[in-house]
């Protein structure tokens, strides 16, 4: 491992015993409180989260304050620490808009380097009491526009698909400038910011259409800083993906030990067992991918741009095979919508596309190979 990632400390690829214990007090809490019919409550409610579970994770255990500098309210470890928490969170399908709030809008505001605006919005976000997104990150939208009202800015336009965009306190935009694209906070009031929630196949996760009608809008930072917090929630993500496909791969072989067929259980048969056994070899190389990952960010490694897509792609594809696993292997209750396994393929399914296919992702690791862009110099493209 050593050898192949030469800017990475190995032991940093390696879970530390404080990052295990987190862990096991993650598993347990949401073993309690994110079972399947606690998840099929919280996602039909009207804000599609149990938000004193939201509070609870802030306030218990610190989950969203993980990465978050002390001066900010948060606990200041790394991002190696809120992959565990995102990976459990994943393994127990938490509705909680964890991936929007921490795993965009916070590293947004960390990376932008506006402390007002990190002073303004972090500890909030820490505690649990804000939660937050990134709007105009799709590509092929008309984008939003930028207007100067009274010695302010307002914004002009719409994105689509916004994660939690129906529900959110707090909307950092990519906004077009005369300048170039920039960073702009929205505080959405319903007079100028209408937010339309889509139907989508992953309920656990809401997205919304949001329009803005000269919403007031205050900069944050100088610059465009779009690419490296995209590639943070893509190792975000990928760590939810881990943890989503252990979950599918632990409960497949739960059920295949005690189903029985021809007087055996059907985990002794070899095609059974051959089909898990890719999973689980899939599932190492996602780890290994995440790991990785994970590790970039939390050191901000120039490699990141590699890794997240690289992490993207194994990840992604590791989630929907272990789902398809956990669905023909259980059979006809498999098929089932009272059964968890449909939340799961939803997930795996929605999560493929949220921040690029797979394929998009082999794309951009052939540009980087092109380019020369695998090795310590790596750059964001």
């Amino acid at each position: 491992m050593h050898d192949r990632h030469p800017d990475i400390d190995p032991r940093l690829l390696s879970e530390t015993d404080e990052q295990r214990e987190l862990r096991f007090v993650l598993r347990d809490f949401f073993t309690e409180v994110s079972g399947p019919d606690d998840v099929r409550a919280h996602m039909a409610g009207p804000r599609g989260h149990d938000e004193r579970l939201r509070t609870r994770l802030a306030g218990e255990i610190g989950v969203q304050g993980l990465a978050i500098p002390e001066e900010y309210g948060g606990s200041g470890y790394t991002f190696a620490e809120l992959a565990v928490a995102l990976q459990e969170s994943g393994r127990a399908l938490c509705t909680v808009p964890l991936l929007p709030t921490v795993g965009l809008a916070a590293p947004a505001l960390l990376g932008s380097g506006d402390r007002q605006a990190c002073e303004r919005y972090l500890p909030g976000i820490a505690n649990g009491t804000l939660t937050a997104t990134v709007a105009g990150l799709r590509g092929g939208e008309p984008g939003i526009g930028t207007e100067s009202v009274g010695g302010g800015t307002v914004l002009r336009g719409a994105a689509d698909f916004v994660l939690d965009g129906a529900g959110a306190d707090l909307i950092l935009v990519r906004a077009h400038t005369p300048e170039g694209p920039r960073l702009f906070a929205v505080e959405p009031d319903p007079d100028t910011c209408l937010r339309t929630p889509h139907s989508v196949l992953d309920e656990t996760r809401r997205q919304a259409r949001v329009e803005f009608r000269g919403a007031p809008a205050t900069p944050v930072g100088e610059s465009d800083e779009i690419t490296a917090v995209l590639d943070t929630a893509r190792a975000a993500l990928a760590a939810e993906q881990v943890g989503g496909s252990g979950r599918a791969l632990d409960a497949t072989v739960a059920f295949v030990a005690q189903r029985h067929q021809f007087g055996r259980p059907i985990g002794s048969f070899q095609a059974v067992k051959h089909r898990l056994a890719d999973v689980l070899v899939a599932l190492e190389a996602a780890r290994s991918a995440s790991a990785y990952a994970t590790a970039c960010v939390a050191l901000g490694s120039p490699q990141l741009p590699v890794a997240a897509s690289a992490a993207a792609a194994v990840c992604a594809e590791t989630f929907s095979l272990a789902t398809a696993e956990y669905v023909q292997l259980h059979g006809g209750i498999g098929f089932t919508w009272e059964h968890p396994a449909h939340l799961y393929v939803r997930r795996a399914r929605s999560g493929a596309v949220l921040f690029g296919t797979p394929a998009s992702h082999r794309a951009r690791l052939a540009e980087f190979i092109g380019l020369g862009l695998t090795t310590n110099t790596a750059t964001a493209a």
